[in-house]
């Protein structure tokens, strides 16, 4: 992509880690043959890295076994997993302000099951006090979902506190990590986290298309599968294996998803996640130092780096948003995502809606000449 600039990276990261190419392409060359299923060495060799993909998981989530690492597609798929597959009618769920689709749109279709959620109060920055979940339990409620970053303003939350809540009060808690993980450290046991939801392609580095989630034991012990099928294992049952993973691993695999993710884990632990966000960071307080000084432009949520990760949301208050966004685009080579991000309720919340934002996600790829030349290309485009 020459002489373009490469700025959404919430939507997927770009460029991936080194050898996540390689990697797949020599898997499809060589043999991407089925786990499971194959009797020859081919396929003992592609197990192995799969479990090592596990192995690798588990250390970054801090998770105690790496059985309880699921594959699935996606992020969406798994935390569909557990609001189709686990909750049941009468439970009360609560989510924050500041929730994706991915989450929204399963609980509102499972409203016709008799499962309800209420919205804990989120500030207009994205914030979220432990003390706002805790006012907000009620006597059937079940779980707390939540996500780590925002990927509308970025915000963390504080999920450690919310998690402590929840050990409280008995309450199920699931995290959704698409913006925090591989950006800044997750840990289930500190956390108290039972059920971490996790996207390959984003922080992580990986190819699209791979994804999973971690569950406790404990949850384990009262979640049933949500897909069903072939797992190549306990063949001459028609039950599902109560044996982890293949509990809730039904089909072909994405081998090669999951082998991209391998090459992409191995370049994080070489590299080290503080590192990387370190420098996404300090490109962060460039670009809010140099926004802020333009007229007409409102920044979402945060006005600082603290408690966020490297992701910006702009407003523009003379110019509509999608001309600012096609048109850095079109003049400036500043590739970003207007909209409402999936995440209408994030939107609402943060008084953005209907008309979404103009979001900036920076990666450890770019530069501050690339910043420069942005906020360049703002100020020149609202000053017309």
């Amino acid at each position: 992509m020459e002489n373009k600039i490469y700025f959404d990276n919430g939507s997927t990261s770009w460029p991936k880690a080194p050898e996540v190419a390689e990697a797949m392409s020599e898997l499809l060359m060589t043999g991407a043959f089925n786990i499971n299923r194959g009797n020859y060495e081919g396929a003992y060799e592609v197990e192995g890295l799969v479990l090592q993909t596990r192995d690798q998981l588990a250390k970054l989530f801090h998770a105690s076994d790496s059985r309880r690492v699921i594959f699935t597609p996606g992020i969406t798929y798994s935390l569909n997993y557990f609001i189709k597959g686990f909750l049941k009618e009468g439970d009360h769920v609560l989510v924050s302000g500041l929730e994706h689709n991915a989450v929204m749109r399963p609980l509102t279709q499972m409203k016709s099951r008799g499962i309800t959620y209420d919205v804990v109060h989120t500030e207009l920055d994205g914030s979220v006090a432990p003390e706002a979940v805790e006012r907000a339990i009620k006597p059937h409620t079940r779980a707390v979902i939540v996500l780590h970053a925002s990927n509308v303003c970025g915000t963390v939350l504080p999920v450690r506190e919310i998690g402590e809540v929840c050990k409280r009060h008995h309450l199920w808690f699931v995290v959704d990590s698409a913006q925090s993980a591989g950006t800044i450290p997750v840990n289930m046991e500190e956390c108290g986290i039972d059920f971490l939801a996790f996207t390959g392609h984003k922080g992580l580095l990986g190819p699209q298309g791979i994804g999973g989630f971690l569950l406790t034991e404990e949850l384990d012990k009262e979640m049933i599968p949500y897909i069903s099928g072939g797992t190549g294992s306990q063949s001459d049952s028609l039950e599902m294996p109560g044996t982890l993973p293949d509990k809730y691993e039904s089909g072909t695999m994405n081998l090669p998803g999951i082998i991209g993710l391998n090459a992409a884990l191995s370049y994080l632990e070489r590299t080290g996640l503080s590192t990387l966000h370190e420098k996404k960071m300090e490109l962060t307080r460039q670009f809010l130092d140099r926004v802020r000084s333009i007229p007409g432009v409102r920044i979402v949520g945060k006005q600082n780096i603290k408690d966020r990760v490297a992701v910006v949301s702009l407003d523009f208050l003379e110019k509509d948003n999608a001309v600012m966004a096609f048109e850095l685009e079109q003049q400036y080579g500043v590739m970003t995502r207007v909209g409402l991000h999936c995440a209408p309720l994030a939107h609402q919340t943060l008084r953005t809606y209907p008309q979404g934002t103009v979001r900036f996600v920076f990666s450890a790829a770019n530069t501050q000449e690339e910043v420069e030349h942005c906020t360049d290309g703002i100020r020149e485009l609202l000053s017309v």
